[in-house]
């Protein structure tokens, strides 16, 4: 098994979701009592076995979006070598077997 690592991208990588957080804030005259809700966008990440929310602002989107996408390609990128590994090993495995 090889132990060559790769290093860690510089660019920063997020774990979680982006998603549009829709809310009322409660004062009787403003238009979503009656309307529509407000909408900021958000981004919901775990942490500690718990869902946790980030109220983002829309400067942040593009920045997150990218960093959220940095992490799948990382993360689909492990996936490949894990599965990869795991091939490999079971082929040794199998060609060393005796027949019963």
């Amino acid at each position: 098994m090889s132990t060559r690592r790769r290093p860690l991208p510089a660019e920063p990588l997020l774990r979680g979701a982006l998603f549009t957080l829709r809310r009322r804030c409660g004062k009787a005259s403003c238009h979503c009592a009656q309307g529509e809700p407000h909408e900021s966008p958000a981004l919901a990440y775990p942490a500690a076995g718990r869902t946790k929310t980030l109220t983002l602002t829309e400067a942040d989107v593009p920045e997150v979006a990218a960093a959220l996408a940095r992490y799948a390609a990382a993360k689909a990128e492990l996936d490949a070598r894990a599965q990869a590994q795991l091939v490999a090993l079971r082929a040794r495995r199998a060609g060393g077997r005796s027949p019963r």
